[in-house]
């Protein structure tokens, strides 16, 4: 374990010679492109699959087979529009506001409990004007600026307990703990596993993130027997065939999607499973109608551009100019990597439902404006990089 760490930390450690590019240069260099272009892809792939997977929905609910496409579509206009402003904002200006960042965060997840509205059994989000925001996604941003900022300043401190180990521990702890009474345990899990992996990432001795790992974990498995429908979703996940008519139904539907898909798919458009019988089609299991509709080699296809996306971030981090730029895109690239991996668990019936998107694929506004941004950050990252020497 060790020496696995030591080798990511190697491929992530700046040169000694490495100076920041203000002192190298007064100019920008292009963005990462390959990134950018892989982020359109998915970007566009997701507009096509919401298309596919909501329309029969939208017809009946809206009487407008377009209107997740349509609302979708505008959130994707503005989160490019996003993307782009903050790829020219210099990243170094999120090191700078991360403390009101978090205070931000804290206000509105204290609000959510009071004035948030409620859907599907939860209360996650906040109505401002025409649109709603999900304070949750916010606050995955400001873990990744907040934890940055932190182990740029405390890294030398980070294997010390309580001095460097500690505070993050707390401060994510608090947000997760909120983010839990909405409930949403699936961003809190987000949000556990991205400090981890910062964590390990930055040098902290094995032995603290075993020992926080066996007070979470009990921590979770109370929290999941105090409420029935967490204890229902782990049981229909052991054996979903079991109760298939009711806590099963979901993973069950998604099981046929994948298996009517074999390998080539039924066509674009073509999904059954979709008609009234998978929930959540265009949302959090919108990678079920991917299969079932592109096969086997569409879904491969799918999570390949995810995997290549994490191995540019990771490349990105590598090149970053100071170390706040490299946990910078290292965070980024976690967050979007956890989350689709997650994703992927939960339909494949590899992981108990969490209720988590796919980024930048699945329908959904917050979550979308919020993953460009935070693509946007990684890209100015990619912008300061160090010019290549012949």
């Amino acid at each position: 374990m060790t020496l696995m760490r030591e080798r990511m930390t190697d491929t992530l450690r700046l040169p000694l010679d490495w100076v920041p590019l203000r002192q190298q240069a007064q100019e920008y260099l292009p963005p990462d492109r390959l990134l950018l272009t892989m982020t359109y892809v998915l970007a566009l792939v997701g507009l096509v699959m919401v298309l596919s997977a909501s329309g029969v929905m939208a017809e009946e609910k809206h009487g407008d087979p377009t209107h997740f496409l349509k609302r979708q579509a505008v959130w994707l206009m503005l989160g490019l529009l996003v993307l782009h402003i903050v790829s020219r904002i210099d990243y170094h200006l999120w090191q700078d506001v991360s403390p009101l960042l978090i205070g931000l965060v804290l206000f509105l997840l204290v609000l959510v409990p009071f004035i948030g509205l409620k859907g599907n059994g939860a209360q996650r989000w906040l109505q401002i004007g025409v649109f709603s925001l999900q304070p949750a996604e916010i606050a995955k941003i400001g873990v990744v600026c907040y934890l940055a900022s932190y182990l740029a300043r405390k890294e030398s401190r980070i294997a010390l307990f309580l001095s460097g180990f500690c505070p993050p521990l707390f401060v994510v702890g608090l947000l997760a703990g909120l983010v839990l009474i909405q409930p949403d345990m699936g961003t809190a899990v987000v949000l556990f596993l991205l400090l981890f992996a910062l964590l390990f990432l930055s040098g902290a001795k094995i032995g603290h993130l075993l020992a926080v790992a066996m007070l979470v974990i009990p921590i979770g498995v109370a929290l999941i027997f105090s409420a029935e429908y967490r204890l229902k979703r782990l049981l229909s996940f052991l054996d979903p065939w079991q109760d298939y008519a009711t806590t099963g139904f979901q993973l069950c539907q998604s099981f046929m999607a994948l298996g009517s898909g074999g390998i080539f798919g039924v066509g674009l458009g073509e999904s059954k499973q979709k008609l009234f019988f998978l929930p959540e089609a265009h949302t959090d299991f919108v990678l079920a109608v991917i299969g079932e509709e592109l096969g086997l080699l569409g879904t491969a296809a799918m999570m390949g551009l995810f995997a290549m996306f994490v191995l540019r971030g990771f490349h990105i981090a590598g090149r970053a100019p100071d170390v706040f730029g490299r946990h910078l895109a290292c965070g980024v690239t976690l967050l979007i990597g956890i989350q689709a991996l997650i994703n992927a668990g939960v339909v494949a019936g590899l992981l108990p439902t969490k209720g988590l998107t796919l980024p930048l694929v699945s329908y959904g506004g917050s979550s979308l404006v919020m993953t460009l941004l935070s693509i946007g950050m990684l890209l100015n990252v990619s912008r300061q990089r160090a010019p290549t020497t012949s």
